[in-house]
């Protein structure tokens, strides 16, 4: 097989009527994201900054 670049629209949607019906469905819908659980600042991860002056 020997691919090429199509040199005009025409030649571009012909190509691609080649490709099998397949490849060229599309999945029913992607799933939905789940939610994250909420940030919580313990007393334990404040304890761990206490005594730092600034971030690095």
């Amino acid at each position: 097989m020997h691919i090429t670049e199509a040199d005009s629209i025409d030649e571009l949607i012909a190509d691609c009527a080649h490709i099998p019906q397949s490849v060229r469905e599309s999945s029913p819908h992607a799933p939905l994201p789940r939610l994250a659980p909420a940030w919580e600042v313990t007393e334990g991860l404040q304890a761990q900054v206490a005594d730092l002056d600034e971030y690095v």
